[in-house]
């Protein structure tokens, strides 16, 4: 069945504006006092709105401290476990339409109401949804029920001999890397045949998604003050150095030279501080060779540093006290990746939903997709309106335009139709 827009309705616009005005930014992004996000309060609402389509709730709950302890697990998680009603603010909802059907006869749909935090007023002026989770990823968790609303209505089997799942997760957002939401309900078995995570992709399927490492070199030295300066080590200098020298060794990878922190006085010389870097990866091969290439970088850039500045009044102690002084950890490493080959999958998004792919050259990035890799019999793929630059989907300004959460609609009526035909034995 040809279908190219499925407009939101009365009730699905104004439960999008309910979603973009509940703060729902978890502590990683906000800070340990930022307000409570109201997550719970905003899937519950969702799954309000989907009980007319005859989904029931499975399972609303938050991960346990226990799943956390964990290499894989980011440090900032680990750490954030000792603020108080950390993880009780931040449940993952399950909903499921029809019975308990294998995961054969099952599409997963995944969509993360978590934000990143910031972003203006929530509001709607006729063609654009304004506020933070407009494009990433509410307005697409809403089209998605609008896309289920009149997948149903061209297959009521949909529901009876197909069934639906929808993971609506917290802790895709703050480099929490879906650990808290995604990840355990994986694990749990809450997934389908077809699973599909609902972020900007231009309605395109992109059956790829990358992971990233995250390390961080901090220079743990003595402070001096500004009249004299040689008496201690010198942070800004040493980092400064590194920073510039790492950023050459590494090129032409596409890592991330991000923050630098050592003070903000004038008059001090800090002798501690960080540098932060953030290494995305494809392939775990090339994961691991990162890892490698920043450790050899850094140890020739601690030699260099000593030969630059060995000679020198100001930072001769810094040099001479560099490798003492400097350490190299990571802040999270050895997440999976995606790669789905599955051919059935893609023949069906491609020939039967009328879904074109993600280019092949056109680079992929991370989401919660990566805990997908590696479960038997299952076709993952990221799929969404808009784009994440073009949307403003970190920055201020997020909007998605009503055309575009109708498109995404459209894509999954006709992948929920072409899906339900493939099951049951429709002819095209």
């Amino acid at each position: 069945m040809d279908v190219d827009a499925v407009p939101l309705d009365a009730a699905e616009r104004d439960l999008l504006l309910r979603l973009l005005r509940l703060p729902t930014a978890g502590p990683l992004e906000t800070g340990p006092a930022g307000p409570p996000p109201r997550l719970r309060e905003a899937q519950e609402a969702y799954a309000r709105a989907a009980a007319p389509l005859g989904f029931r709730t499975v399972r609303h709950t938050s991960v346990r401290p226990a799943e956390l302890h964990r290499p894989d697990v980011p440090a900032p998680v680990r750490e954030a476990l000792d603020l108080p009603g950390f993880l009780d603010g931040q449940p993952s909802l399950v909903l499921r339409l029809g019975p308990g059907l294998p995961a054969a006869r099952t599409v997963m749909f995944n969509v993360h109401l978590d934000t990143v935090a910031g972003g203006g007023p929530a509001g709607f002026d006729g063609e654009r949804f304004h506020g933070r989770g407009a494009i990433d990823a509410k307005g697409p968790a809403v089209a998605l029920l609008a896309g289920l609303r009149a997948a149903r209505a061209c297959r009521p089997a949909i529901g009876r001999e197909v069934g639906v799942l929808i993971q609506a997760v917290a802790g895709e957002e703050g480099g929490a890397m879906g650990v808290l939401g995604t990840r355990p309900l994986v694990e749990r078995g809450y997934v389908g045949r077809l699973n599909v995570f609902c972020e900007p992709t231009g309605v395109r399927f992109l059956p790829r998604s990358t992971a990233a490492a995250t390390a961080r070199i901090t220079v743990d030295g003595e402070h001096a003050v500004d009249d004299r300066p040689a008496a201690g080590h010198n942070a800004t200098v040493l980092l400064g150095f590194l920073a510039q020298h790492l950023a050459r060794a590494l090129d032409p990878d596409t890592v991330c030279v991000a923050g630098l922190h050592t003070g903000t006085r004038h008059n001090q010389v800090y002798g501690r501080g960080s540098l932060l870097l953030n290494l995305p990866y494809a392939t775990r091969d090339t994961g691991r060779r990162l890892e490698r290439d920043l450790a050899r970088a850094l140890d020739d850039g601690l030699t260099a540093f000593e030969a630059a500045f060995g000679d020198t009044a100001l930072f001769a102690r810094t040099a001479r006290d560099a490798r003492s002084v400097t350490r190299l950890e990571w802040r999270k490493r050895g997440l999976p990746v995606l790669d789905d080959r599955d051919t059935w999958g893609h023949a069906l998004l491609r020939d039967r939903a009328g879904i074109p792919p993600w280019p092949t050259g056109e680079p992929a990035f991370t989401c919660d997709a990566i805990w997908m890799a590696g479960v038997e019999g299952a076709c993952t793929v990221v799929l969404g309106p808009g784009d994440l630059a073009a949307n403003n989907a970190h920055a201020e300004g997020e909007f998605a335009r009503a055309a575009e959460l109708a498109g995404f609609a459209a894509a999954v009526a006709r992948l929920m139709i072409a899906f339900t035909d493939d099951r049951i034995g429709r002819g095209t």
